[in-house]
């Protein structure tokens, strides 16, 4: 059953300006709605980024999507932090209303543990401590930002990148997270051999966390896949949006 609109969820220090790459390529393959869409306190969507919680971020999304008018089966497709704030989004949405999710890269602690909780080096002691005596994060330096979020990337899409980039909550970082009321839709990863944001050893334990998916795609990219290979990437989601 094919996706009637495809949803996008950005991760950590990022906003919707981030798929943009990968909505260019995707609309030269399929006429299906997109909507990436901006979590609350960044790019103009309203929220307080010192207090932001999982639900405030779910609230904000499903206002976004009502907005855009969207019906039907969403394919939900969410990168890195998403992976914290999707399965919410889904159990709200319900079963009757997804076709699909797909996780590039997500955070996926265990139920009941936080983003803080299930990191490794060199994510973790920044986030640690960003999680201990902040209550807001400013964007990496570009060129710490560029080398774990961007190797292999052309000098064009590491400028795009850190130009993008924006401040970030801890609140939500330090939550305890639960998939208890996720649907069992299907589930799809996008495994990035070359993150070093989160490894793929470790992205194997986040998938086993989730409780498995349907499809594991293999693909030899770094953290933000969807600026440096977007044709790549559009073409993985085109197909898993057909089936």
């Amino acid at each position: 059953m094919k996706a009637d609109a495809i949803v996008f969820i950005h991760g950590g220090q990022h906003d919707a300006r981030c798929w943009d790459p990968t909505l260019l390529a995707l609309r030269e393959l399929t006429s299906t709605p997109l909507l990436a869409v901006n979590l609350p306190g960044r790019n103009g969507e309203p929220g307080n980024l010192s207090s932001l919680t999982i639900a405030e971020c779910v609230h904000s999304v499903l206002k976004q999507i009502r907005e855009a008018r969207l019906q039907g089966k969403l394919m939900l497709v969410g990168h890195s932090m998403a992976g914290i704030s999707m399965p919410a989004l889904a159990a709200e949405l319900t079963e009757a209303n997804l076709h699909s999710m797909v996780f590039i890269s997500c955070c996926i602690p265990k139920e009941g543990y936080s983003v803080v909780e299930s990191l490794d080096p060199p994510m973790a002691p920044i986030a640690k401590f960003a999680a201990k005596y902040l209550k807001t994060f400013p964007p990496l330096p570009k060129a710490f930002a560029s080398w774990v979020f961007g190797n292999g990337m052309t000098r064009q899409q590491k400028q795009f990148l850190v130009t993008t980039l924006c401040r970030e909550t801890t609140t939500i970082t330090r939550e305890k997270v639960s998939r208890i009321n996720m649907p069992q839709c299907p589930r799809h990863w996008i495994l990035l051999e070359r993150d070093r944001a989160i490894s793929p050893s470790r992205q194997r334990e986040f998938i086993n966390n989730l409780g498995g998916v349907s499809s594991i795609e293999s693909v030899d990219g770094c953290h933000d896949i969807m600026i440096a290979e977007p044709k790549l990437l559009a073409e993985r989601l085109t197909r898993i949006s057909k089936t």
